[in-house]
């Protein structure tokens, strides 16, 4: 059985690192993209299991990004599950997420037992038993 197929959209290279090798110990296989744009490119050509997407990056943030893959989900018939990351730890951030269609928020630092939380909360079931 495969692991999930993850999107992680981020454009700090060092938190890109962090997240990419907390991931893939677990199973999950990685793509990355730089920026929003970047993100819905990839978003077309490829079915993803999740989506993670920070909100502040430069070209395009995570919102337009979000707003743009929602749009693709509407014309594929499908739907992404996009969970957005950030240093803000406000209650407007999250509210505003939710808000443009995103599935769930988390603050960073990435938080792996955080993150099992949210895919619990989701249904999205990694392969791997030990995660």
């Amino acid at each position: 059985m495969r692991g999930l197929l993850l999107l992680l959209v981020e454009d700090n290279v060092l938190n890109q690192k962090l997240i990419f090798l907390n991931l893939t110990k677990y199973g999950f296989s990685i793509d990355v993209a730089n920026n929003g744009l970047e993100a819905v490119e990839k978003v077309k050509d490829k079915k993803y299991d999740l989506v993670l997407m920070d909100l502040m990056m430069p070209v395009m943030d995570g919102f337009e990004a979000t707003k743009a893959i929602r749009e693709l989900d509407v014309s594929k018939h499908s739907h992404t599950p996009i969970i957005g990351l950030t240093a803000n730890t406000f209650d407007a951030d999250r509210e505003k997420c939710m808000a443009i269609g995103m599935d769930e928020y988390m603050a960073k630092p990435f938080d792996i037992e955080v993150f099992n939380a949210i895919l619990d909360q989701l249904g999205i079931k990694p392969s791997s038993a030990d995660f």
